[in-house]
């Protein structure tokens, strides 16, 4: 029975792709946080090599060209926005609730330090918009796709009459990026949490939320 077992063992397959895709996994959420820290520009082989305990040649047999692996690293902070900031929102009742959820969330990925930079859009929009090609024209496609969101909640709100008449979703959704922007620069600055608390009393207040009446009027 034992013999049996360990030929059952050595007959088991492997499964060299899944340990392939785990392992790049783990280099690009390193390059992610790396990347709020020094800068997408700021990547090497070497950094990354010191921060996961994978050789270089490792590393590079999982990316032709340092382009490959801005980009590589862009795909996985989107895939950690979507899942930290976006699906709580969305999993929220449509309309003001989405909009109040969906700052919410990105208050709380910034809090929670998911990106030791704070957010990485927000670090590294600055960082690659003087430098024009594939790498910025992404960052610059996600950072108006949630701005894009934010707007899509607000018309919601709008729709059913959780917001003024007068709201206009995408000064609105301009007005929100902008607090969280500026929200996640002053706790990275600061590491101050009291940065974070203001910046959700000011939402709540431009949403209306605090005086209690959230149906609009005309």
């Amino acid at each position: 029975m034992t013999t049996g077992t360990m030929n059952q063992r050595s007959r088991a397959p492997r499964h060299p792709r899944a340990d392939g895709e785990r392992t790049r996994a783990a280099i690009l959420r390193a390059a992610a946080s790396l990347a709020t820290v020094d800068g997408l520009e700021g990547l090497s082989i070497g950094n990354l090599a010191a921060a996961t305990g994978i050789s270089k040649s490792g590393l590079y047999a999982h990316f032709g060209s340092k382009q490959e692996l801005q980009l590589a690293t862009v795909e996985e902070a989107e895939r950690i926005l979507e899942a930290e900031v976006v699906k709580p929102a969305l999993a929220a009742r449509p309309g003001l609730a989405q909009l109040a959820a969906v700052c919410e969330a990105y208050l709380s990925y910034v809090q929670r330090r998911v990106f030791p930079g704070g957010c990485f859009f927000a670090a590294t929009a600055l960082e690659m918009g003087s430098r024009p090609g594939p790498v910025k024209d992404r960052v610059a496609a996600i950072n108006s796709g949630f701005t894009a969101l934010l707007r899509s909640f607000a018309a919601t709100a709008l729709e059913q009459h959780q917001l003024p008449a007068r709201e206009d979703p995408g000064r609105l959704a301009f007005e929100l990026h902008a607090i969280l922007l500026g929200a996640d620069t002053k706790f990275v600055l600061h590491d101050d949490p009291a940065v974070l608390d203001l910046a959700r009393q000011v939402v709540r207040q431009r949403l209306g939320l605090d005086s209690g009446s959230n149906a609009g009027g005309t």
